[in-house]
């Protein structure tokens, strides 16, 4: 026997999350230099870091050789301030990642069930089998949430549910109303962990306010990111709203430090900047209207997104993409989804668009 052999059979049956290609791994691969690889891949801001964001990063730097705030009490005033909320209900994660996987640990134990639907985010199964729990998958309609699937779905196991919205991969989108009405279904001793890593690139129109749900449903748990629209991605920044008593079990088994001094101070800095949020979201409009034009002048169908990214049916999506990156364009595959046929395409800069479009052009040939 090995020691490898002695991990929990729920442990060894994983497979690791993987995440889009990163560009030196391309340009080893093919040669290409790294200037000339276009990377469309994992949903990041083609605009890069608010500069105020960047600037208070910078600065934290002189920190950099004593442990950051644990408690990130800078960063909880700025988000109380900002939603109306009391720093007991904030939860601040290494990304909104770590904020699901504290919401798993503090609520999951072997046994135990999540309920998410199908073609929703690969960490929900993941972390939830990681605590030895059980993954129940709700079959999704159209591409998007079955929310009376997923009510079906819970039962006396069932302590966590997850939607995401908009959710990834699929762009699909949930309006708030409905949402709102699942909360009323689901029972209060099961926590729903409503996902929304890309609600700032919704339109005004189909804007709702989850937080402002929370003090009529005290199982409501709201996971943000600041690493999309913000522009955070390289220094990994989320944050949950909670219950203050849902809040607090999390902050129990959150890992003390998992925020640094330079992803906090930039956090604070960033939210801040909402010029650049504004213009992150317009470059968004813009370049989704540019993406989804060349797939209809193509014939190719695609699922509207209401996030910084677009799901396009190509076919053979593993042959699509190996052309594709040949060319130097790195998108994601989602065959790991039970998409094989489709490719997840973040929106970047005009000119990053137009190199991926001629580049489908060639690989659909």
């Amino acid at each position: 026997m090995s020691v490898a052999s002695r991990a929990p059979a729920h442990i060894r049956s994983l497979s690791p999350y993987q995440p889009g290609k990163p560009v030196s791994e391309l340009s080893r691969e093919t040669g290409i230099p790294e200037t000339g690889i276009v990377k469309l891949a994992s949903n990041e801001n083609p605009l890069g870091m608010s500069p105020k964001a960047r600037a208070a990063a910078i600065a934290a730097l002189d920190d950099g050789a004593r442990y950051p705030d644990g408690n990130a009490f800078a960063l909880k005033a700025a988000l109380a301030k900002k939603y109306g909320v009391e720093a007991a209900q904030l939860v601040i994660g290494n990304g909104s990642n770590d904020v699901l996987e504290i919401a798993t640990q503090a609520f999951l134990a072997p046994g135990d069930a999540a309920v998410f639907s199908q073609y929703s985010f690969a960490v929900y199964p993941l972390a939830t089998i990681a605590r030895g729990a059980r993954g129940v998958q709700a079959a999704a309609r159209g591409y998007a949430h079955d929310l009376d699937a997923m009510a079906a779905a819970i039962d006396e196991t069932t302590r966590i549910v997850f939607i995401a919205n908009p959710n990834n991969p699929t762009g699909t989108f949930l309006p708030g109303g409905e949402i709102e009405n699942f909360l009323a279904r689901v029972p209060p001793d099961v926590l729903v962990v409503l996902d929304e890593a890309y609600t700032e690139f919704l339109p005004p129109e189909k804007r709702y306010d989850a937080i402002a749900w929370i003090g009529r449903f005290p199982n409501l748990l709201v996971s943000r990111t600041l690493c999309k629209a913000y522009g955070l991605a390289g220094l990994r920044l989320g944050y949950g709203v909670a219950h203050a008593d849902v809040a607090d079990l999390m902050n129990r088994v959150r890992q003390p430090f998992n925020a640094s001094c330079v992803a906090q101070a930039a956090a604070v800095a960033a939210l801040d900047d909402e010029d650049f949020v504004r213009r992150t979201a317009e470059n968004n409009r813009q370049g989704m209207s540019q993406l989804t034009a060349a797939f209809t002048e193509l014939g190719l169908a695609w699922i509207p997104s209401s996030g910084n990214f677009i799901t396009v049916k190509v076919g053979d999506g593993e042959k699509v993409n190996r052309a594709l990156l040949a060319q130097g364009v790195i998108v994601r595959p989602i065959g790991g989804y039970g998409l094989p046929e489709w490719l997840r395409v973040s929106i970047g800069l005009p000119a990053e668009n137009a190199r991926f479009i001629a580049a489908l052009r060639r690989a659909l040939v």
